[in-house]
C-alpha cells in the first residue's frame, strides 16, 4: 500500500536532518557559504593560500555561485516537487547520499589541486545531474508538465557549472567567463520565475490575514509572461557580449520590465512582515543589478564586479536567505514570524550587498562586505540550525 508524505516521514527512524530536502542544503549550504566567505578573506589579505586548481577569484565565484546556489536550489526543488507533483519526497539514506554527494564535490574542487587532472570536475558535476534526473522523473510521473520550465533552468545551471569547468581547464580566467554568467543569468531568470509565484502569493495571503484590502496583481499574469519572455534574449546577449552596446541597452529595459512587475506586487504595504518585504527587497535586486551592469558599459566605468555583485550578493543571497527563513520556519512547524535575529541575518545581507557595490569605489571595503556576509549566514546557521536538526514540532491544539 502506497504511503501517503506523513507516513513516510514519520517510517524514516535516522536523523530529522534527512527527513526532508530542505534540512541538510538549507543548514550546510549556508554554514559552506560562510566557511568559503572565512577563506576568500583570509585569501586576499595573503594568509592562506587555497589549494584548488582554480584561481583564487575563480574558486570564490565558483564556491559562492554553483557550490552554494546549488545546495539551495536541491534544497527548494526537493523540497517543492512533491508538492508540485503529489508524490513522495526523497528522504532517509538516499537524500543522505545525494548530500555527501554536494559534500564531496566542494571538497574536491577545494583540494583540486591535489588530484589528478578532471576528477573534481566530475565529481563535483554528479551532484546536479543526480539531482536533475530525480527532478525530472518525478515532474513525469506527476505529469507536472507545468513545472518543466523549473527543470530546464536546472539543466542550463548544470551546463553552466560544466562550461566553467571547461574554460578552467583551459587556463581562461573563469570567473569572467561564459559559464559565470550562464550560471548568474540562470540564476536570475530562477528568480523571476519563481519569485514571480510565490512572493505575489505569499504577500495576497499576508494582506487578507490584516484585513488590508490591497492585493498584488495574480501571478503569472500576461504582463508577467511577457516580461519574463522579454528578458531571455537580453540575458543572452549579456552572457555573449556584456560589454556592447547592444547588451547595456537591453538591460535597461529588463530593469524597467522587472521594476514594474515589482510595483504591481504591493510590497510597500508589507512593511510590519520582514517575511514579506525581504522577498520584495530580494527581488528589487534583479532591476538594480540590471541598471548597474547597463550603466558600467554606457559609461565606461569597468566597475562590472561590483555592478554584477549586486545580482550575486544581492538578488541571489537576499532571495535565498528570505526563502530558507520562510521555509524553515513553515516546515519545522512554527510560526511564520521573523524574530529579531531574522530581522538582523536580513539587514547584514543587506549591508553587506550595499558594502560590495560601494568597494569599486572604496576598495577597503571589501573584507567589512566579507564579515557582513560571514553574519548573515552564520546567523541563519545558529538561529535556524537547532530547527532543522530536530524532528518538525507537533502544532498545539
Amino acid at each position: 500500500m502506497k504511503q501517503s508524505t506523513a507516513e513516510q516521514l514519520r517510517a524514516w527512524s535516522g536523523p530529522a536532518l534527512f527527513s526532508f530536502g530542505f534540512r541538510p542544503f538549507f543548514l550546510f549550504g549556508s554554514a559552506w557559504v560562510a566557511v568559503a566567505m572565512t577563506v576568500w578573506i583570509l585569501a586576499v589579505s595573503g594568509s592562506f593560500t587555497i589549494p584548488s586548481r582554480l584561481d583564487p577569484v575563480s574558486w570564490h565565484a565558483h564556491a559562492f555561485l554553483f557550490g552554494y546556489l546549488g545546495a539551495i536550489v536541491a534544497g527548494f526543488l526537493l523540497t517543492a516537487v512533491p508538492n508540485w507533483t503529489g508524490r513522495l519526497p526523497m528522504v532517509g539514506w538516499k537524500l543522505a547520499a545525494l548530500f555527501a554527494l554536494w559534500c564531496l564535490g566542494r571538497v574536491a574542487i577545494f583540494f583540486s589541486a591535489q588530484l589528478p587532472v578532471g576528477v573534481a570536475p566530475v565529481v563535483d558535476l554528479a551532484f546536479p545531474l543526480l539531482l536533475g534526473g530525480f527532478i525530472l522523473q518525478e515532474i513525469i510521473a506527476g505529469k507536472n508538465w507545468r513545472n518543466l520550465v523549473v527543470f530546464a533552468l536546472l539543466v542550463v545551471f548544470t551546463l553552466a557549472n560544466g562550461i566553467f569547468h571547461f574554460e578552467a581547464s583551459r587556463g581562461a580566467y573563469a570567473a569572467q567567463g561564459y559559464g559565470l554568467r550562464l550560471g548568474l543569468g540562470t540564476a536570475i531568470m530562477m528568480i523571476t520565475v519563481i519569485g514571480g509565484r510565490i512572493i505575489p502569493s505569499f504577500t495576497r495571503n499576508w494582506l487578507a490575514k490584516s484585513a488590508n484590502p490591497a492585493r498584488p496583481a495574480p501571478p503569472m499574469q500576461r504582463f508577467d509572461k511577457l516580461a519574463l519572455l522579454a528578458s531571455l534574449p537580453v540575458l543572452v546577449t549579456w552572457i555573449l557580449a556584456p560589454g556592447a552596446s547592444v547588451s547595456a541597452i537591453g538591460l535597461m529595459a529588463f530593469g524597467v520590465l522587472h521594476t514594474v512587475r515589482i510595483m504591481r506586487w504591493q510590497g510597500h504595504h508589507t512593511l510590519p512582515d520582514p517575511l514579506v518585504w525581504i522577498l520584495h527587497l530580494a527581488y528589487l535586486f534583479v532591476p538594480l543589478g540590471a541598471f548597474a551592469l547597463s550603466v558600467d558599459v554606457l559609461t565606461g566605468a569597468h566597475n562590472l564586479a561590483a555592478a554584477q555583485h549586486i545580482w550575486m550578493a544581492g538578488a541571489i543571497g537576499t532571495m535565498t536567505l528570505a526563502v530558507m527563513t520562510r521555509a524553515t520556519l513553515g516546515h519545522t512547524g512554527q510560526a511564520l514570524h521573523a524574530n529579531k535575529a531574522t530581522v538582523v541575518i536580513y539587514l547584514c545581507v543587506l549591508a553587506s550587498t550595499g558594502a560590495r557595490w560601494l568597494s569599486g569605489l572604496f576598495p577597503d571595503l571589501i573584507i567589512a562586505t566579507g564579515i557582513l556576509w560571514i553574519a548573515a549566514f552564520a546567523g541563519f546557521v545558529l538561529t535556524y540550525g537547532a530547527s532543522l536538526l530536530r524532528p518538525k514540532a507537533a502544532k498545539s491544539q
